[in-house]
This record gives C-alpha cells, sequence and structure tokens, in this order.
C-alpha cells in the first residue's frame, strides 16, 4: 500500500499519522463551534483533543503489547516507539482518550454526560479518517474473498481480502452525519454518548466477521467479545437514563398541574 505518504530525505509523512492530524482538525475545528453555541469556552477544545489523542496514542499503544507483543517487549522495550507508532487497538486507545477527558472535565468542573454528547459525533469523524489511515498503511485488513471488491495488500500476500479498512470509514462516515443530525434533537443529555457506543458496537460486532483476527474465543473474535459487553452496558444505560428522565418529566407535569 503506501504508509508512507510523503518523503522527503530522511523526512517521512506517514500515512496514518496525517490522517490523525487531519482528523484532529476537523475534531478542534467541529468540537470549537458546538462549544461556541452551547455557550462554551471553545479555548477548551484545543487542549482537550490534543490531551485524547496522546493518551489515546498511549492506551491503543499498551493495549497492542499486551494483547500480541507482550514477549518482544520485555526483551525490547523501545519497540514501544516503533515509527508511525505501528500497532495500536481501538479499546486501549478509547479507554486512554477517556482517562485523559475525564480528568479534565473533572478539574474544570464540566459535566460529563453533556461533554461526551458534544464530543462523539467527532470521534466517529475522527475514526472514519483514521481508518483510511489504516487502509494506506496496510494494516486492519480483512479476511480472503472472491468478490470482485477484495484488494490485494502486498504486505501480507497476495489474496484478494476484504477491505475492511474501508468499510469502516463509511459506516462510521453514516454514524457521525446521524449523531450530528441527532444532536439538536436529543431527549436527554448523554443520549448522544450512549448512541455512538451503540452504534460502534453493532458496526464492529459486523465488520469482525469480515476482518482478519488473531484472537479468536469460540465461534467470536476478541473484538466481538468486547464489542458485546460495551453493548449491553451502552444499552442499558440508554434505558435507565431516558426511563429516569421520562420520570422527572412526569413529575414536573404534576407538580405544574
Amino acid at each position: 500500500m503506501h504508509p508512507v505518504l510523503l518523503q522527503l530525505g530522511n523526512f517521512k509523512v506517514y500515512s496514518w499519522g496525517f490522517m490523525l492530524a487531519i482528523s484532529t482538525i476537523a475534531a478542534i475545528v467541529g468540537i470549537g463551534r458546538t462549544f461556541h453555541r452551547e455557550g462554551y469556552d471553545r479555548d477548551m477544545v484545543l487542549d482537550m483533543v490534543i490531551l485524547m489523542v496522546v493518551f489515546g496514542i498511549l492506551g491503543g499503544r499498551i493495549a497492542y503489547i499486551l494483547y500480541y507483543e507482550w514477549p518482544t517487549f520485555l526483551s525490547n522495550p523501545w519497540m514501544f516507539f516503533s515509527p508511525g507508532f505501528s500497532g495500536l487497538v481501538w479499546y486501549g486507545a478509547f479507554v486512554g482518550g477517556l482517562l485523559a477527558f475525564l480528568i479534565y472535565i473533572w478539574r474544570k468542573n464540566l459535566g460529563f454526560w453533556e461533554m461526551a454528547d458534544m464530543f462523539c459525533p467527532y470521534l466517529a469523524l475522527g475514526y472514519a479518517l483514521v481508518r483510511i489511515g489504516c487502509f494506506l498503511n496496510g494494516c486492519c485488513y480483512g479476511m480472503p474473498t472472491g468478490t470482485e471488491y477484495g484488494v490485494v495488500f502486498p504486505g501480507v500476500d497476495n489474496l484478494l481480502r476484504h477491505p475492511t479498512q474501508l468499510y469502516s470509514s463509511l459506516l462510521n462516515f453514516v454514524l457521525f452525519v446521524y449523531l450530528l443530525w441527532l444532536y439538536p434533537r436529543r431527549k436527554f443529555t448523554g443520549q448522544i454518548f450512549l448512541a455512538y457506543l451503540i452504534g460502534y458496537s453493532i458496526y464492529r460486532f459486523v465488520i469482525e466477521f469480515f476482518r482478519f483476527s488473531l484472537i479468536n474465543i469460540g465461534p467470536f473474535t476478541l473484538g466481538q467479545i468486547y464489542t458485546m459487553i460495551m453493548f449491553a452496558a451502552a444499552l442499558g444505560l440508554y434505558f435507565w437514563i431516558r426511563s429516569k428522565e421520562s420520570s422527572n418529566i412526569y413529575v414536573r407535569r404534576g407538580r405544574r398541574r
């Protein structure tokens, strides 16, 4: 594929890193506009996004090493800083970014659900853009396929494989548009965040059937196991918060009567 997008002498611009930079800029601009509309200081967005990206990369790299390269890491710790941070796990990145997010809003005394609602559409957009970087990098590829839209990944083999990175990108662009549409129509604070988790879980569970996986537990991949846990937790929270909000509305109407 094209893991190096541009090279000037010894200076290299990696495709994955370039798409991460584009997604970061898009998030800063988009979330900044939302902050402005909602009456928050948009200057906070730059700090928040940069911290979440840095912690996300660290979390994703740590998770990848724990799952796939722990013996190699023990013999050569410097491999943690491989070129372009090759090898990341999304769930580790999500936890790392969420940790930075929680620390920041705690220090600034901001509400979690409201902040999360404003960030999540652009989390979906960033994911869609970064998956294009995965395609150019030749990682996160799919299972062999005989269909005409299969792609050969030269760094793997000469088989036609599902371009699962592009499937992921397309579905997350759709999720981004849906969350943007839903945001001004949300019924309760936290709905966008939980809708994102539910939408991501459904997408990821399905895409795992086409994606090559190194770790399987019975009929499911490790990613599907994590996805099912996320889906159950998000769906349970969704209905619990929605019912709680409905009860509060009913009580307020009763008092007005």
